[in-house]
This record gives structure tokens, C-alpha cells and sequence, in this order.
């Protein structure tokens, strides 16, 4: 939206934030989740024909998950995602625990039975559904600023968002073994989820914009000068179409 508002100058009246709409996480809800003892490895997931995808993984595998494995050697990564292809499959190696499980039939099951989620994403744009699905299921990530975009205020202060590999290793590894500091970066992400993706204030602000402008249209599209003259060039276009249609029947 800054972006939009402050380099391509579009009014900030046309401009409204939906992000994720998610239900509340209730205490009801964390309750039922596997606990700290219960859970079992790293995992990261995503579709591998979307390519921050495949280079997350190709960047686990070269730099982090060696790094992580110098720590644990007997951990091991769990790597979801539909759409596998043979470049994909070969990274497999059971011997370094790295291992490619491809689709998987439900996210929240795979998240909740996680103990940590890694997302070392280098580019790409947009909320990651990954942690958005990690922190609903109480799974604590690491991941980096890129990943991190739209989730916090400001990622640079979140202690599970860097952009350097032995720090993210060791940041990983210290979630895989610690109860607390664990337990810590769960809340974070339930209060992510209720403070800034909570769909109740945002359908409530759709829906008196919505009747806002129901209200007002005629005076919404009079100040919108961009938006009328693209309309117009659009109509112009399909009016000229139909022109160069009638004109090719002519000649058959």
C-alpha cells in the first residue's frame, strides 16, 4: 500500500487492507494442540511450482540444514509440497534426514505435529500462507525478512527473523530445544494471528466501506479521474473491436 500510495500516487481513498481473515486462536483451540514433548521434527511445505518455493528448500539443503544437522545430528527435515519434480525428488537423502514427503493431505495436521517450521524465503511477495498456517497451528518458525513481510510491525525486532544462515540455524535449533523460549514464540504467533489477522474488525471494515461507497458512487467515481478514464479506454476498445468484426464479415 506504501507502495502504491507514495510511487505510483493512487488515492488513498481507493486504497483498503485485507489481509488474511482468520478466526481467533482460543485457548479452547491451543489446548487440543501437541505440546512441546509431543512434537516431532522440522518441517517446511509449499507448492514447488511456485519458485520461492524450490529455492527455500534448495537453500535448506546447501547452507542451513547442514548447518542445523552440526547441532542435531539426529534431526530431521520434513519437506511437504505438491507438484515434486524429478529435481525436487533428488534432494532426498534419508542419511542427512532431509527428506522429501511431496503432498500432503492436510496442512494442519502436518503443522500441529511439527515442532519447528523453516521458511528461509529469498524472494517473492505477499503474506507466506506456510506461517500463516504454522502460527494457527502453534508450530513456531524461522524464517526471514522477506518471509517475515505483513506479519509484524516490524520483523526486524522478531527474534525467529534473520537473514543470516548460521543465525537462523541457531535460532532453529534453539526452538527444537527449548521448552521455553518454544513456548514463548507459540504465544507470539496466536497473538499474530488475533491482533493483526482477526477477521471480525476487517469484514466490519469492508462492509461500511462497501455501504460508504453504495452511499456516495456517484460522487466516488466523479473524484476518481484515473479510474473514469480507464473505464472509458476500455469501452473505447471493445467499441472498436466490434467495428474491425463487422468490417472482416463484410469481406467473407
Amino acid at each position: 500500500m506504501e507502495l502504491l500510495k507514495n510511487t505510483f500516487k493512487i488515492e488513498k481513498s481507493l486504497l483498503l487492507y485485507l489481509p488474511f481473515m482468520l478466526d481467533e486462536v482460543t485457548q479452547t483451540t491451543v489446548d487440543k494442540f501437541p505440546k512441546f514433548d509431543e512434537r516431532r521434527h522440522f518441517t517446511t511445505i509449499g507448492n514447488f511450482l511456485h519458485e520461492p518455493n524450490f529455492n527455500a528448500v534448495w537453500n535448506l539443503k546447501e547452507t542451513i540444514w547442514p548447518l542445523i544437522k552440526q547441532q542435531l545430528p539426529n534431526a530431521e527435515l520434513h519437506i511437504y509440497g505438491a507438484y515434486a519434480s524429478q529435481k525436487v525428488n533428488d534432494l532426498h537423502n534419508e542419511k542427512d534426514g532431509f527428506l522429501i514427503k511431496g503432498f500432503a493431505e492436510d496442512v494442519n495436521e502436518v503443522m500441529r505435529n511439527s515442532k519447528v517450521c523453516l521458511a528461509p524465503i529469498r524472494f517473492g511477495a505477499g503474506l507466506k500462507g506456510k506461517l500463516i498456517d504454522a502460527m494457527t497451528n502453534g508450530t513456531p518458525f524461522v524464517t526471514t525478512t522477506i518471509g517475515a513481510e505483513g506479519l509484524y510491525v516490524n520483523s526486524e525486532n522478531s527474534d525467529n527473523v534473520t537473514d543470516d544462515p548460521m543465525a537462523f540455524a541457531n535460532r532453529a535449533v534453539d526452538l527444537y530445544n527449548n521448552d521455553e523460549h518454544w513456548r514463548i514464540q507459540q504465544q507470539n504467533g496466536f497473538e499474530v494471528i488475533n491482533e493483526r489477522f482477526n477477521k471480525v474488525p476487517f469484514q466490519n471494515k469492508f462492509i461500511n466501506r462497501l455501504e460508504t461507497l453504495k452511499e456516495q458512487l456517484n460522487n466516488h467515481r466523479l473524484n476518481n479521474f484515473t479510474g473514469a478514464m480507464i473505464q472509458h479506454h476500455t469501452m473505447q476498445s471493445t467499441k472498436f473491436m466490434s467495428r474491425w468484426i463487422e468490417e472482416k464479415n463484410k469481406s467473407l
